[in-house]
C-alpha cells in the first residue's frame, strides 16, 4: 500500500468529522477523523434529532447485536430536543468505565469511521491523543471494526499502541497502563478491553491499521521506533506552529512578553536523524502551501500533514458563523492565535484562535462557573487508600484542591472539553440558560486561510485545498 502525500489533520472534537475526512479521502489523500470525545458527540447528535439520518444509518450497520438499539433508546430524540433543554450527559470516562460508556465509545468510533469510508475506496485514518487514556482501547476497537486504515497518535509517548493494534487485529484482549499521579512503585493501574466479551462470544479478526506517531523531535521518533511493543509505520513530525496541543519547549520554560512559550533551536526536529530511521514521515506545522509540500519532499518526507486549511473549509465541523468570522479576519490580516501555556488541563501548550465571544475572550469567560461534566481531560490520582480518584485542573478550584491538587495548577485553565464540543454546534445549556462558549484551535497558518478563497467566494472546499497544495507538485 502506497502512502498518501497529504494527511488531513485530525482536529479538535468533531472538527475533523466524517464529512471532512470523506471529502479528503475521495481525492486520494488521507482523510482523518478526530477520535476525541466521540461518545459525547454521537449522543448529542442523536439528541439533536440526527436530521440527515446518518448516525442512525451507521448504527444500523454496527456489527454487534443489541448495542445500537440501546444507544438509540438512551439518546435519540425524534425531531431533536427542545431548544432550551440541556443535553443528557454521557458517563464520565474512568479506569473502570461502565458497560454503557464502553459500548457508546466503541459505537461512536465505528460510526465516524464507517461514514468517512462510505462511497469511495480511499484511505481513512483516526487521530487520538495519548493524554486521553481511559477511552483509548474501546475507541481503537470501534475504529477497527469500521476498517480504519491508519491510527495517528500524539500528545504523549504512545509506545503501547502498536501492540494494541496487533492484538485487537487478532481478536485478543488488550490492556493499557494508565498514568496515575502519585502512583507508588509496584502500583499497576491498567485499562483493559476484551473484544470477545464485548462481542458476546468470539471476537472478529480485523485489519491491522498502520500506526503513525505524532512527534516533535528525533528523540521521540527514535523512542517510538525502538521501544514500542509493535510496529511503528511512520511519523508525523509536528512543529510548534501547528494547531491544537504543542510539545513544550525543551529546557526551562520561558515566556515571551505576550505570555507565550518561547521555542528555540533545540526545538527544531533533527530530520537527518529521523530519515535514518528508514520510516516514512510527514512534516506538519505551517505546511499549508504547494511550496512547503515541495520543500518537504526535497527533505525526504513522504508528504505533509495539513490541519488549519481544512479546519475552515466547508466540510469541517466548525460552526459556519465561526468559520466566516475567522475567514474575514484572515482577509483583513487580523487572524491570530495565542499559544497558551496554561489553558489546557493536559499541561501542554495549546493554540487558541483569538475571537470575540469565545473562550479566548477573557471578558466573557472569566465570570463563568467552572464545571467538569465531560471529563475527557481528567487526571487520575492515587488516594491514600490506594484507590483512584479523578480531578481536572479546569474544574472548580476548590474541588481540585480538595482532591489534593496544587492551587497553582488550577490557575488559568479552561474547560477544553466543553469548549471544543461547543465549537461544532453542540454546546451544553447551563442552569442560567447560557450556552458553553466555543474554543477554536488552529495553527499559525490561520492568518493565511483566506488564500484558499476563489474570487467572489466566501467559502472553499476540501477538494480546493487539495488542488492548491498539489499545484506545484505532480503526482
Amino acid at each position: 500500500m502506497s502512502h498518501p502525500v497529504i494527511i488531513q489533520g485530525g482536529m479538535g472534537a468533531g472538527v475533523s468529522d466524517w464529512r471532512l475526512a470523506r471529502a479528503v479521502s475521495q481525492t486520494g489523500q488521507l482523510g482523518v477523523v478526530s477520535g476525541t470525545a466521540l461518545a459525547a458527540i454521537l449522543a448529542r447528535r442523536l439528541q439533536s434529532g440526527d436530521p440527515d439520518g446518518q448516525m442512525r444509518h451507521a448504527l444500523e450497520n454496527f456489527p454487534v447485536p443489541g448495542v445500537a438499539a440501546r444507544i438509540l433508546a438512551d439518546y435519540f430524540i425524534a425531531g431533536g430536543k427542545p431548544a432550551g433543554v440541556p443535553f443528557k450527559l454521557t458517563p464520565l470516562p474512568s479506569l473502570k468505565s461502565g458497560v454503557d460508556f464502553v459500548a457508546l465509545t466503541v459505537a461512536a468510533n465505528f460510526v465516524e469511521v464507517f461514514l468517512a469510508k462510505g462511497g469511495h475506496a480511499g484511505l481513512v485514518g483516526i487521530n487520538f491523543l495519548e493524554k486521553i487514556q481511559f477511552p483509548t482501547l474501546p475507541s481503537i476497537f470501534g475504529a477497527m471494526l469500521a476498517g480504519v486504515d491508519y491510527v495517528l497518535m500524539g500528545a504523549g509517548i504512545p509506545r503501547s499502541i502498536p501492540g494494541v493494534l496487533d492484538r485487537l487485529a487478532k481478536g485478543e484482549a488488550v490492556e493499557l497502563k494508565i498514568d496515575v499521579e502519585g502512583a507508588l512503585p509496584g502500583d499497576d493501574f491498567l485499562s483493559q478491553f476484551d473484544p470477545a466479551a464485548f462481542c458476546g462470544g468470539g471476537a472478529p479478526t480485523l485489519k491491522r491499521p498502520r500506526f503513525l506517531g505524532i512527534v516533535a523531535s528525533a528523540t521521540l521518533a527514535l523512542t517510538l521506533a525502538r521501544k514500542s511493543n509493535g510496529t511503528v509505520d511512520g511519523f508525523v513530525v509536528e512543529g510548534e506552529t501547528a494547531g491544537g496541543h504543542n510539545a513544550p519547549p525543551r529546557g526551562a520554560l520561558q515566556l515571551s512578553a505576550e505570555g507565550e512559550p518561547v521555542y528555540g533551536p533545540r526545538d527544531v526536529p533533527d530530520l537527518e536523524k529521523i530519515r535514518e530511521l528508514g520510516l516514512p514521515f510527514w512534516l506538519a506545522g505551517s505546511y499549508g502551501g504547494p511550496d512547503k509540500l515541495a520543500e518537504a519532499l526535497r527533505l525526504g518526507a513522504a508528504g505533509i500533514q495539513v490541519g488549519t486549511a481544512f479546519a475552515f473549509c466547508e466540510e469541517s465541523g466548525i460552526r459556519p458563523d465561526l468559520k466566516q468570522q475567522v475567514l474575514q479576519l484572515s482577509r483583513e490580516d487580523k487572524a491570530r492565535v495565542f499559544t497558551d501555556p496554561l489553558a489546557s488541563p493536559t499541561g501542554f501548550p495549546f493554540k487558541i484562535v483569538q475571537l470575540p465571544g469565545t473562550l479566548s475572550d477573557a471578558s466573557v469567560h472569566a465570570p463563568r462557573t467552572r464545571l467538569c461534566d465531560l471529563g475527557y481531560l481528567r487526571h487520575a490520582y492515587r488516594k491514600d487508600d490506594g484507590t483512584l480518584g479523578y480531578r481536572c485542573p479546569a474544574e472548580p478550584a476548590q474541588d481540585y484542591v480538595r482532591k489534593g491538587g496544587a492551587p497553582t495548577e488550577s490557575e488559568g485553565r479552561l474547560c477544553v472539553c466543553n469548549g471544543l464540543v461547543s465549537t461544532i454546534g453542540l454546546a451544553q445549556i447551563r442552569a442560567d440558560n447560557t450556552l458553553d462558549l466555543p474554543l477554536l484551535t488552529a495553527g499559525n497558518d490561520v492568518a493565511q486561510v483566506a488564500r484558499y478563497l476563489q474570487p467572489g467566494r466566501d467559502s472553499y472546499t476540501a477538494g480546493e485545498v487539495i488542488d492548491y497544495l498539489l499545484g506545484a507538485v505532480s503526482h
